[in-house]
């Protein structure tokens, strides 16, 4: 899964800001880039750990998730400044108010993985829980490498159910069809944990944009994007 998330952000960001970064094209305010940083970190740290417990270097293992929870809150908070950049820059191109609606996202998403990742902490030693919980916050924090996937196949209809939901949350599925086969039964941390998951972001999917979403909206927009 590690080598899944590894490869969906070099693809999902490659085109769009590793490309356009090389070649000096990309312009963007400092905290864009702090907060990309941040969460390529949680991503590294996500591969990291299960490396180091194959090599049965489990001190190691603890020592470097104490770096967890700060680095995922960090990844959180930067998520909100990165999320209004990119609604005042739709604002500036006229999308009205369907920028206004991501910022609610922005939001969900970023406590959502917070969430998770403190749920992974406080079950560390819980060794069937422990990397359920953070496989599922790395797929929340992922989530848009899977949409950009559509600078890629431009010929993928409706990209924000086929990309950034199916192919986002199709994961969760796999994981559960491999305790399924490993286990004899899929672990409560991916059913429920993963239904959660996949709920809320089926939400963000479904109900864009509507009515209460939008009010919803403007009202974290008036506090955050004042």
């Amino acid at each position: 899964m590690s080598v899944v998330a590894l490869v969906a952000v070099a693809v999902g960001f490659g085109r769009t800001y590793v490309v356009p970064m090389v070649g000096g094209t990309f312009e963007a305010p400092p905290i864009l880039h702090i907060h990309g940083a941040l969460a390529m970190a949680w991503v590294l740290l996500f591969a990291l750990q299960p490396m180091l417990i194959r090599m049965r270097h489990v001190n190691w293992h603890r020592r470097v998730g104490q770096l967890g929870v700060p680095l995922a809150v960090a990844v959180a908070i930067t998520m909100i400044p990165a999320g209004v950049v990119q609604v005042r820059r739709e604002l500036s191109q006229g999308f009205g108010d369907v920028a206004i609606s991501s910022i609610l996202g922005v939001c969900t998403s970023g406590l959502m993985f917070v969430l998770l990742v403190v749920a992974g902490y406080v079950q560390r030693r819980q060794r069937d829980a422990h990397p359920r919980w953070m496989l599922l916050a790395t797929l929340v924090v992922i989530w848009p490498a899977w949409f950009r996937f559509r600078h890629w196949m431009p010929w993928v209809p409706n990209p924000e159910f086929w990309l950034a939901f199916v192919l986002a949350d199709v994961w969760i599925l796999v994981a559960m069809l491999h305790d399924r086969l490993t286990r004899g039964a899929v672990h409560p941390v991916l059913l429920w944990g993963g239904l959660v998951v996949i709920a809320e972001q089926g939400a963000e999917v479904f109900l864009f944009d509507s009515l209460w979403w939008r009010a919803a909206a403007h009202a974290v927009w008036s506090v955050v994007g004042a």
